[in-house]
């Protein structure tokens, strides 16, 4: 028999547990969480590669309302921001909330009785609200390369760590050089036999400047939050300050790109090799990352790096398209996630019986970031152009957070059983983010990157400050949508909403 509920939430990562600990802040108790794996976690809990750390300070990759004190680095590793994450559950009463081991398989919208339909591999929930909280870095990527279903050896992508599978000894190729790539590449060349790096584009890589907090910040920060405050919003104006290059002036980024070749050049003392390792787009236009031990990785006796296209996959090889072979064992594919098309967006229909990857047919868009004509009731956390290129995706979660909290006072003071933005309106919204858009450095920056779908649009990022973010999504505005109470439905007047 169906579970009832009065909110769905699919997905025990950051955004699904921050709305669930939002939820009982609010005093709403009435809700479930929805986990296709055995544990909470979303990312944190997938990429469990060698070296898997945070590349934004960890007092700002946190919740603000459930600080933790005590991080044990500026920059947290994996196995720590997971056990945050797990400690949500136990600090704030989450375990009778969760459904480990559901797998949504499909959600339905019921115009008839105004609630969602949603089945998962172990049940069947209704709810009045769904919020789809499975963020974009939760399906993996591979690459379409003839022979690879021939391959002899084992293949296995960052986010699906084979830990089974000891690469003491063994000749290893890494496909890819983005933000995975480049943490666990100097891992485990210290014990592979040989590595050979594929690199199609070079990234833009500063320094990471990492430092262990000491006894003493950990006591300020415990017993005198404001210093936490402080420090946390010290690191936000610091890091909001890129929004300057990225989205109006990309020439104001020249700095951090000198900055980016003078770490070059120190690390890599080989010529040729810093040649290939130098990239010919602007800086900003692919996330730029942070690391003190790739380049010396890529000069270690038994790694090479391969800029040469790849051809096809041989039984015991990876060839290239000047015709050499290149012999390996294993391969390990750090080629990112499927961010501008979702796999969730297959599971999820709306009102007239459409799919929210139909709607999403010719690119992603939403009103917000959060809503989308013709599902209503649905909330997507981390939904299209809310991603970020400079701060910390946690600021955005938590602004999405207030919109939908506000959004559920606002339908329970009015009798209101159903919102459904209005089409007009999204469709002006986004026009107006695509202008923004037009002359930031991740459109004009010279380079391909998941940023941008595969009609060159860019449907993942945001284009100015996040606190103008913050601003948009403070609180429900009911201008701009349908709105249902039991009796009928009324239509408030759609605004032209101004992208800031």
């Amino acid at each position: 028999m169906d579970e009832h509920h009065d909110v769905l939430i699919v997905g025990a990562g950051f955004s699904g547990l921050g709305a669930a600990v939002r939820l009982r802040q609010a005093g709403r108790h009435d809700f479930v969480v929805l986990e296709r794996a055995d544990d909470v976690g979303g990312t944190w809990r997938d990429n469990d590669y060698p070296g898997a750390a945070c590349d934004v300070p960890s007092h700002l990759y946190s919740l603000s309302f459930a600080p933790n004190p005590r991080w044990s680095r500026s920059f947290s590793p994996q196995p720590e921001i997971q056990q945050y994450l797990q400690g949500l559950v136990t600090r704030y009463d989450l375990a009778p909330h969760l459904r480990l081991g559901h797998e949504l398989v499909e959600a339905r919208w019921d115009e008839a009785t105004a609630r969602w339909h949603v089945r998962t591999g172990r049940g069947s929930f209704t709810g009045r609200v769904l919020v789809i909280g499975t963020g974009p870095l939760s399906a993996p990527k591979l690459p379409a390369i003839d022979g690879l279903a021939d391959f002899a050896g084992t293949t296995f992508h960052s986010a699906r760590w084979r830990h089974d599978h000891d690469l003491a000894g063994r000749r290893v190729a890494v496909i890819g050089t983005g933000a995975s790539a480049i943490q666990f590449v100097p891992r485990i060349a210290e014990e592979v036999e040989h590595l050979t790096v594929f690199q199609r584009t070079p990234p833009w890589i500063i320094p990471r400047n990492d430092r262990p907090i000491s006894a003493l910040e950990h006591w300020l920060y415990e017993h005198l939050p404001p210093t936490r405050l402080a420090a946390r919003a010290g690191i936000y104006t610091a890091r909001e300050t890129l929004a300057v290059g990225m989205t109006l002036r990309p020439r104001l980024l020249d700095a951090v790109a000198a900055m980016a070749r003078g770490h070059l050049q120190r690390q890599v003392a080989d010529p040729a090799l810093r040649e290939r390792l130098l990239p010919d787009y602007r800086i900003g236009c692919k996330r730029i990352l942070l690391s003190n031990d790739f380049y010396p990785a890529l000069a270690r006796d038994n790694v090479e790096l391969v800029t040469e296209g790849i051809e096809r996959i041989e039984p015991h090889a990876v060839r290239t398209a000047d015709g050499v072979d290149h012999p390996v064992d294993t391969i390990v594919f750090g080629t990112g996630f499927e961010a501008t098309r979702p796999p969730v967006a297959d599971a999820v229909t709306g009102r007239d019986g459409a799919r929210l990857a139909d709607a999403w047919a010719d690119g992603m868009t939403a009103y917000r970031g959060t809503t989308v004509a013709g599902f209503p009731n649905l909330f997507l956390l981390i939904g299209p152009n809310t991603g970020l290129g400079h701060n910390s995706m946690i600021y955005i979660i938590e602004s999405q957070l207030n919109y939908l909290v506000t959004a559920l006072s606002k339908m329970d003071e009015h009798g209101i059983v159903a919102v459904e933005v209005d089409a007009g309106a999204q469709h002006a919204y986004n026009e107006g983010l695509q202008r923004r858009l037009d002359g930031t450095v991740w459109n004009t920056g010279g380079c391909a990157s998941w940023y941008l779908d595969a009609n060159g649009r860019n449907t993942t990022l945001w284009p100015s400050f996040t606190w103008r973010f913050r601003q948009l999504t403070r609180r429900f505005d009911p201008r701009g949508y349908h709105l249902r109470t039991a009796q009928e439905v009324t239509s408030a007047c759609p605004p032209q909403t101004p992208v800031p």
